[in-house]
């Protein structure tokens, strides 16, 4: 089976609520079987995390982690569509393209018979809950080790950075009116984007690293008003702040509790993830993708938030590591079905060559 038939197929399912969930996760754990690899399955909020690992018990182990579930799609983004290279629909790029790749990777290793590898796949990585993940139940499980590679999106570059998560509530306060003399009143509504705009220009909104141009901040949901004549005398707004692994969450914190008229409570928090770029696991990496791509390949910071830190908060080096697309979360996302091809080698080219890299990184 080729990566874009795979994909397709993963693609197909609606992995954005929890029955898509368990219907996808049946397909990868028959499939797998079927290719007399055995897999192990535990649980995060009634979902299953499933584990399947191949080659000798004892040695070095690779990690291929990835996760089943997407966000909520636009009608017909579950029906995939091919695009020349361009392999369009939910998930391609965020990741179902790349977890297709490492399913045909693991049977690929496994032919072999003698490299260790494991595949890990959540279904939980687009949640907002950070205290109860998937990946933290793999990890405090024993299933983590000696190196990981989780699918995100990359473009063919090793993510050794991203982003930390600080989500916030902020009740703002106004005063009713009638809604025909508004200025009789102080529209809450109004005043939360006013805020907004004043957080997007705070000191730590201007600060930058060697991988990252500055924090991303975004209005992701608001609520306002409870009848149309009248002033709204409260708005809740929900913002998103993606910190530099460099920034403190507190003193972000802290600079938005100063807005006045305004109550902030911290909803969600999500450690970043910063890796030695001169860690031998990385460079291996490096050096084993530029055999199968011609671009200069570099490490990279991403924006988006990474449960690779589950990884490394046990001790355990991890990377983001994907294939090329687009527009993931977006109404056109799309993922290149020959970089997924290129992928796949580097994947098994990785793993087999392991027990040296790892015999580097001990001497």
């Amino acid at each position: 089976m080729d990566e874009r038939l795979l994909a397709e197929k993963l693609i197909g399912y609606d992995s954005s609520n929890d029955e898509g969930i368990r219907l996808c996760a049946g397909f990868v754990k028959g499939w797998l079987e079927a290719r007399g690899i055995a897999t192990t399955q535990l649980e995060v909020r009634d979902l299953p995390i499933l584990i399947a690992d191949i080659g000798p018990a004892e040695g070095p182990k690779v990690v291929f982690h990835g996760h089943t579930d997407v966000v909520p799609a636009r009608a017909g983004q579950f029906e995939p569509v091919l695009d020349g290279d361009r392999l369009l629909g939910r998930g391609a790029y965020d990741m179902k393209g790349a977890l297709a790749a490492m399913m045909l990777a693991l049977a690929d290793l496994h032919e072999r018979g003698n490299v260790g590898a494991r595949l890990a796949i959540v279904p939980d990585e687009e949640v907002e809950d950070h205290t109860h993940r998937g990946t933290d139940v793999l990890v405090e499980a024993g299933y983590g080790g000696d190196f990981a590679i989780t699918g995100e999106p990359t473009d063919l570059h090793v993510g050794i950075a991203a982003k930390g998560v600080l989500a916030v509530r902020l009740e703002i306060a106004g005063t009713a009116a009638h809604g025909s003399t508004p200025w009789e009143g102080d529209n809450a509504i109004v005043k939360a984007f006013d805020v907004f705009r004043r957080i997007e220009s705070l000191p730590f909104s201007r600060e930058s690293s060697e991988l990252f141009d500055r924090p991303s901040i975004n209005l992701g949901r608001i609520w306002g008003g409870d009848a149309l004549n009248k002033v709204p005398d409260q708005c809740v707004i929900d913002i998103d702040v993606r910190y530099l692994p460099e920034q403190d969450p507190d003193a972000i914190l802290e600079e938005i509790k100063a807005m006045p008229d305004t109550t902030v409570t911290s909803t969600f928090r999500r450690e970043p993830v910063l890796v030695d770029v001169e860690s031998p696991y990385v460079q291996a990496l490096i050096e084993t993708i530029r055999q199968h791509h011609d671009d200069e390949l570099t490490s990279v910071g991403r924006d988006g938030a990474s449960d690779a830190v589950s990884f490394i908060r046990v001790g355990v080096p991890a990377v983001e590591f994907g294939p090329v697309g687009g527009g993931h979360h977006g109404p056109e996302e799309w993922v290149s079905v020959s970089s997924l091809a290129a992928y796949r080698r580097a994947l098994c080219e990785f793993a087999a060559a392991l027990p040296s890299t790892v015999g580097a990184g001990t001497s």
